[in-house]
């Protein structure tokens, strides 16, 4: 199987196990490394808003899924860690009115955010930019911008 099918498969197990919402929209993983992740998100029944084209909650999680995905492959899966998004600012720029691709290219920023925390012992932050584009109707150009604030901790372990 090749690994962004595997990847997916084990992405949207992991959705439909703890954030079905997540699971509903069914992302695929299009681009997968240590510095970036690219997901599609289809635009579909489950997706589409009564004007046709992409409703801003399944953008969101687009945007959402892009971000974490590359900060979990970053080392944050591992346990021990406490992530969560601490805010949002979006940007709306065109209808989306097709396939949308969530982009996030910080992967690098989100290894040093990550031994800034294990140094610290303290939350740390790190706005992240993903970009959202419909390629098959604009190419390269953004539908959507999205700026999220990933807070990071090593949570304290318990000695017994």
């Amino acid at each position: 199987m090749p690994r962004l099918t595997r990847e997916t498969l084990l992405l949207r197990l992991w959705a439909w196990r703890y954030i079905p919402l997540l699971w509903w929209v069914r992302p695929t993983l299009v681009e997968a490394s240590e510095a970036r992740c690219v997901v599609k998100v289809p635009l579909s029944r489950r997706t589409r808003n009564h004007l046709g084209s992409m409703y801003f909650g399944a953008l969101c999680i687009g945007a959402d899924t892009a971000a974490a995905y590359l900060a979990l492959r970053a080392g944050a899966r591992q346990s021990g860690w406490s992530i969560l998004f601490k805010d949002l600012r979006a940007e709306f720029v065109k209808r989306p009115e097709g396939d949308v691709h969530f982009e996030c290219a910080q992967g690098d920023e989100i290894r040093a955010l990550l031994s800034r925390a294990e140094a610290s012992g303290e939350r740390e932050s790190l706005p992240l930019s993903v970009v959202a584009t419909v390629p098959s109707k604009f190419g390269n150009e953004p539908v959507a911008t999205f700026t999220l604030t990933l807070s990071v901790k090593r949570r304290a372990t318990t000695a017994l």
